[in-house]
């Protein structure tokens, strides 16, 4: 049976953000992945697009999360739904570290603004 305990997990840092790996290819998932995110106070991710769904679930904190243009705040408790060819902004106007666990398919790729490709680790 396959578990990742928290000493297993993998951490990543880009853009300010911390993304904390448990479920991925590497810990054994076939088709989704599965990842922690920390996000510091004043952090302001660059706005990507990306090309499978994401759920993304704030645990602690609040953000400020652009989707397509359209800006909310989000609070602990709220789940955001990101359709693959969306836009995404996130951005931590707080005092404090906002917490969240994110969920999506195995092969996410994230375009920046620039045309530039990212294949994140955390969900390949």
């Amino acid at each position: 049976m396959p578990v990742v305990h928290p000493s297993d997990a993998v951490t990543h840092e880009i853009h300010g953000a911390r993304f904390v790996s448990y479920a991925a290819p590497r810990t054994g998932a076939r088709e989704l992945c599965a990842w922690r995110g920390e996000i510091p106070a004043g952090t302001r991710a660059p706005a990507h697009t990306v090309t499978h769904e994401e759920i993304f679930h704030l645990l602690d904190g609040e953000l400020l999360i652009t989707l397509d243009g359209r800006s909310e705040r989000v609070g602990a408790g709220d789940t955001v739904i990101i359709n693959a060819g969306a836009t995404l902004a996130v951005e931590n106007p707080t005092d404090r570290t906002a917490v969240s666990w994110v969920t999506t398919s195995v092969g996410l790729r994230a375009r920046m603004a620039d045309g530039t490709v990212i294949t994140p680790p955390w969900a390949n």
